[in-house]
């Protein structure tokens, strides 16, 4: 494991990860999602794709990373960029999970492969709604413990720079960067999956040029039971990507 400092908007972040296969000429950066880490990605595949270099990162406020600003999708992109490149490493490809995915998009690597990716706004329970409703109604009132009584388990315990970074990210309409991806894409979702459900992958398949659809058994984190799938995919599908 190592870690590499970079600076974005005169701001330091020191970044962890971890290199598999140091010495291969062809590297795969792989993202995690929200709230996850590198070590998840790397369990999954880990001891797939030999033939790649892997690039496993913690993405600022994740892991072992620091963050200490409000950040967008778009800041994130910059920030793993910069990254690379003090690295001195151009993947031929970019894997990432749910938020990862949106991230490793902004790369225009030759080849992205999408796990479950964020993206497209979903409909929202009605519990949520509520919920929602609610909180605008009291916030104008100055309840001071509102945030801590309506924010989801998803966020407990998160800064306030992670909190506000979760809010600009989670409702995200991402459609129009999708559309303008030039990757190939390899987009792998789901059947079961609640977080990003299977219509919103769909979607995705279909905003972007030139993309592939794989529907598979399991939740949001599908790939961990279809890995070799996956990495078999990647092999045959990305090896012609320059």
């Amino acid at each position: 494991m190592a870690s590499k400092e970079i600076f974005y908007n005169n701001q330091p972040f020191q970044l962890s990860y971890e290199l598999l296969n140091p010495t291969a000429e062809d590297a795969i950066l792989i993202l995690h999602g929200w709230g996850s880490n590198k070590e998840i990605m790397k369990q999954a595949f880990g001891k797939t794709l030999p033939e790649y270099k892997h690039i496993y990162l913690d993405m600022p406020g994740f892991g072992k990373s620091s963050n200490q600003m409000i950040l967008t999708t778009e800041d994130y992109g910059r920030i793993v960029a910069l990254f690379l490149e003090a690295l001195g490493v151009s993947p031929k490809i970019a894997m990432g999970h749910s938020f990862g995915g949106k991230v490793a998009t902004l790369l225009n690597t030759p080849c992205l492969v999408l796990l479950s990716s964020a993206g497209v706004v979903t409909e929202k329970p009605w519990s949520v709604k509520v919920k929602i409703a609610t909180f605008k109604l009291l916030k104008p009132l100055g309840f001071k413990k509102l945030r801590d009584i309506f924010r989801s388990a998803d966020v407990a315990g998160m800064s306030h720079e992670m909190y506000e970074t979760f809010k600009n990210v989670v409702d995200e309409d991402f459609e129009h960067e999708f559309a303008r991806s030039r990757s190939k894409a390899l987009c792998f979702w789901g059947k079961e999956d609640t977080a990003t459900p299977l219509y919103t992958g769909e979607k995705i398949a279909g905003l972007i040029p030139e993309s592939k659809f794989y529907p598979l058994d399991g939740d949001h984190y599908f790939f961990l039971q279809h890995k070799a799938f996956i990495a078999q995919t990647i092999t045959e599908e990305c090896k012609e990507q320059n």
